[in-house]
C-alpha cells in the first residue's frame, strides 16, 4: 500500500514538473514575441509578461483604424527604441527589401526622439477604463517609473486621489464624440519616484507630480476596436519657461490680484506695473475667455501648477493680444517685518507669454482699457 502511495505521489510530482516546464516555455515564447530588448525580457516575471501581452494587443488593435502605412504603424507601436525579435505582428508587404526596412525603421525612431525631445514631455494611451495602453520610453526622465513598470497598470493606481473624478470625465465619451476626436486638456497629479537630484527612489516615498495632458480622444465604433485618449503628456513647470522680450513676470494674490509685475509687460500691453498693482486679472481678460482662467485658478488652488490655455488679455487703449501663462502656488517672497517669524500667505507667480501681435486696436472691451481709468 505504502509503495503504491508513493508511485502515485512521484507520479504526481512529475505531471507537475511538466507543467511547469510548459508553462514556462509558454511564457518564454510569448515574452519573445514582446517587442522589447533581449536585456529587458530575461528580467520579466510571469504577471508582467501577461499584462505587457495584453497591452500590446490592445495597442494593436487601436492601431488596426491608423489611415497611416503601415510602416508608421509598425513604427509606432514599438514601445520606445526597443528592437522588434521574433514573429513580426505588423506584416511588411512582401516585395518590402530588408535593408530599406531596416534604414526606413532608423529614419523613423531617430524621427520620433526628435519629437519627443522638443515636446519636453511624453506620450501615454488611455483606455476609457484609464489602462495605460502605451507610453513612450522617456517617461523615466521625467517621473522615475520605467515604460514596462507603467504598461498595463490602471492610471487611478498612481494619481492623485482628488483628481480622479476630474480624470474620469476625461475619459467618459459622449454621444457627439463618436463621430470627432474630442480635444482634452487637462491637469492631474501623478506619482514621481524622482528626487530633487535627478534619481529614482522607492515608489513608497514617490511625490506628487504635476503634469498638463493635451491630447485628442480616438473613438472606435466597431466592437473589435479601443476606445481611447492620446496624450502628451508635460511635466509643471515646463523647463523651457526662459524668458524673452514677449513675455513678462507677474505675482497674484491667491485671488488673482496683481501684487507684483515687471517692467516687461509695458511695451506688450501698455500698462505700467503701477497700474496693475490691486487690480484683478480677471478685469484683463476677455469676457469670452472667462472660463479659461477660471479652470486655471482652480488648478492653482488645488493642484499648486497650472498652464492656463491660450486666452485673450484686453490690452489699454483698445485691442487684445492672445497670451499663455505658466502658474505656480509659492509662499510670498516678502516677508513680514513687523512678524518675521509668522507663516507666510501663499502666492502666485506666474510666467505670461504674448504669442499675437495687438488685434482690434480700436476695440475697447473695458473701462480698465481707457487711459482715463488710470489718471483719476
Amino acid at each position: 500500500m505504502t509503495a503504491d502511495k508513493e508511485k502515485r505521489r512521484a507520479i504526481s510530482r512529475e505531471a507537475a514538473r511538466r507543467r511547469r516546464r510548459v508553462e514556462s516555455d509558454v511564457f518564454g515564447d510569448l515574452s519573445r514575441l514582446l517587442p522589447l530588448q533581449p536585456s529587458v525580457r530575461t528580467h520579466l516575471d510571469k504577471p508582467s509578461v501577461i499584462r505587457l501581452a495584453l497591452s500590446y494587443i490592445r495597442m494593436h488593435t487601436v492601431l488596426k483604424g491608423n489611415t497611416g502605412t503601415k510602416a508608421e504603424a509598425s513604427h509606432t507601436v514599438k514601445y520606445g527604441q526597443a528592437t522588434k525579435s521574433g514573429e513580426e505582428w505588423l506584416e511588411c508587404d512582401g516585395g518590402c527589401d530588408e535593408k530599406e526596412k531596416e534604414t526606413e525603421d532608423l529614419d523613423a525612431s531617430e524621427e520620433t526622439d526628435l519629437y519627443l525631445r522638443i515636446l519636453e514631455g511624453f506620450l501615454m494611451v488611455l483606455s476609457t477604463e484609464g489602462d495605460i495602453l502605451f507610453l513612450s520610453d522617456n517617461v523615466s526622465k521625467y517621473m522615475g517609473l520605467t515604460q514596462i513598470e507603467l504598461m498595463g497598470h490602471n492610471i487611478f493606481e498612481f494619481t492623485h486621489p482628488c483628481d480622479h473624478e476630474e480624470i474620469r470625465n476625461n475619459l467618459r465619451l459622449t454621444a457627439g464624440e463618436v463621430w470627432c476626436g474630442a480635444k482634452r486638456d487637462f491637469v492631474m497629479r501623478i506619482k514621481s519616484a524622482l528626487t530633487h537630484r535627478g534619481r529614482s527612489a522607492n515608489l513608497k516615498s514617490a511625490t506628487w507630480k504635476v503634469l498638463h495632458c493635451q491630447g485628442r480622444a480616438k473613438v472606435c465604433v466597431a466592437p473589435s476596436s479601443v476606445s481611447c485618449l492620446l496624450l502628451t503628456c508635460q511635466p509643471l513647470p515646463l523647463s523651457h519657461t526662459l524668458l524673452s522680450t514677449q513675455t513678462f513676470t507677474s505675482q497674484h494674490s491667491m485671488d488673482m490680484r496683481f501684487t507684483y509685475c515687471d517692467q516687461r509687460v509695458t511695451p506688450l500691453l501698455g500698462y505700467s506695473p503701477e497700474e496693475l498693482l490691486g487690480r484683478s486679472i480677471y478685469n484683463l481678460c476677455h469676457i469670452l475667455d472667462t472660463n479659461c482662467l477660471t479652470k486655471n485658478h482652480l488648478n492653482l488652488c488645488y493642484k499648486s501648477q497650472s498652464v492656463s490655455g491660450q486666452y485673450r488679455m484686453l490690452v489699454r487703449g483698445g485691442g487684445y493680444v492672445w497670451v499663455e501663462s505658466h502658474s505656480a502656488v509659492i509662499p510670498s517672497a516678502r516677508p513680514s517685518r513687523s512678524r518675521p517669524g509668522a507663516h507666510q500667505p501663499l502666492c502666485i507667480l506666474s510666467v505670461t507669454y504674448v504669442l499675437s501681435e495687438v488685434e482690434e486696436p480700436s476695440l475697447q472691451l473695458s473701462l480698465d482699457q481707457t487711459v482715463n481709468r488710470y489718471l483719476s
